[in-house]
């Protein structure tokens, strides 16, 4: 029941429930006893009755039941509470409104209980209903708030977890850039100053979408061609890059610097100085299914945390998008191809 109701309806569907065992179902099961007689000769006993078995609900519910899924002691107490009960009960049973009759045969009916008077087989009776329709209620709240418990704590954990692969990434991402503005300024590149402009903004973004969850669209489009642009200046006529872009609605959301460590693997891995090597990055977006991919030619450079990037990557998809993504990665040494798909409208 929980997989469907949220822990407001799951608490608004256990106070009507309360309710309409307060109000309906215990004073229909008491009229089923001559309550209306014993009223009338015995008023202060049924009032008394009557306000004990609602106490025990009431306690039950929010006491004792709640008492048992806490720690040792605290279950302890529940059920004191539950013994506690069960001896008051047994005290009122045994207040004696009238002597029963010796037992007969009259009308062919033997009471095989002749000692055990009507109001004493109706306490407890009332009592036994109220007992489990308490517990079965209060097992029911205490379950739906477990739950609910254990669905915050895994968001909470899903939530650090996401913030340490962003806090990996953005150290990631500065080093490698700053190594390309260090060539371009060593060589004298003309550039060299544009390309600082550019990666100010970079910087600007990585630091104000790091305190966000998602980012529109838009602005990671930009970042992705703005990577792009300062990579490229720092190649040579063997690199041939080619980025296509295709955003029917630039407003979705998404998670920021995501996309763009599969573009920075390309750079990475696929330019060499001497041998001609194709880039291509392609990104589409049609109602509201991104589909993303790279291809590169891959050199045997070995780098430290050469797989980080991608590894983190994977683990952020995992978390945003479980079971709303496909991600192919085709390996085989010589290339490296990326096939990314999101339905973005599931999310």
């Amino acid at each position: 029941m929980e997989k469907f109701l949220g822990p407001r309806k799951m608490k608004n569907l256990t106070l009507y429930i309360d309710i309409a065992f307060c109000v309906i179902l215990l004073p229909v099961m008491a009229l089923l006893f001559p309550v209306e007689r014993w009223f009338h000769y015995f008023q202060w006993y049924v009032i008394s009755v009557g306000v004990w078995l609602y106490a025990v609900y009431f306690m039950n519910r929010f006491v004792a039941v709640p008492a048992l899924f806490k720690g040792h002691k605290s279950r302890w107490w529940g059920i004191a509470f539950i013994l506690i009960s069960l001896i008051v009960t047994y005290l009122i049973t045994q207040i004696q409104l009238y002597v029963p009759k010796p037992n007969s045969l009259d009308n062919g009916i033997v009471r095989f209980f002749s000692s055990v008077t009507h109001h004493q087989q109706a306490v407890w009776a009332l009592f036994v209903i109220v007992e489990t329709y308490s517990f079965a209620v209060g097992l029911l709240t205490q379950t739906s708030e477990l739950r609910s418990r254990r669905r915050e704590l895994e968001a909470e954990r899903e939530k650090a977890e996401l913030e340490l692969y962003k806090a990996q990434i953005k150290p990631h991402f500065m080093f490698n850039t700053l190594n390309s503005l260090y060539g371009l300024f060593l060589t004298g590149n003309e550039m060299a100053l544009a390309s600082l402009e550019k990666f100010i903004s970079m910087m600007r973004y990585i630091h104000t979408s790091s305190m966000k969850d998602t980012v529109p669209l838009a602005d990671e489009v930009d970042y992705i061609r703005q990577f792009v642009e300062l990579q490229s200046l720092r190649l040579n006529e063997m690199t041939h890059v080619d980025l296509n872009i295709d955003v029917e609605d630039p407003s979705l959301m998404v998670p920021p610097m995501l996309l763009v460590t599969f573009v920075e693997n390309c750079f990475k891995h696929g330019v060499s100085p001497v041998e001609t090597s194709d880039i291509r990055i392609s990104l589409s977006e049609k109602s509201g299914k991104l589909i993303f991919t790279t291809y590169n030619k891959t050199f045997p450079v070995k780098r430290i945390g050469e797989h980080l990037g991608i590894e983190n990557c994977k683990k952020r998809l995992g978390l945003l998008y479980a079971g709303h993504h496909d991600l192919m990665i085709d390996d085989d040494g010589n290339f490296f191809n990326v096939k990314l798909i999101i339905d973005l409208t599931e999310i």
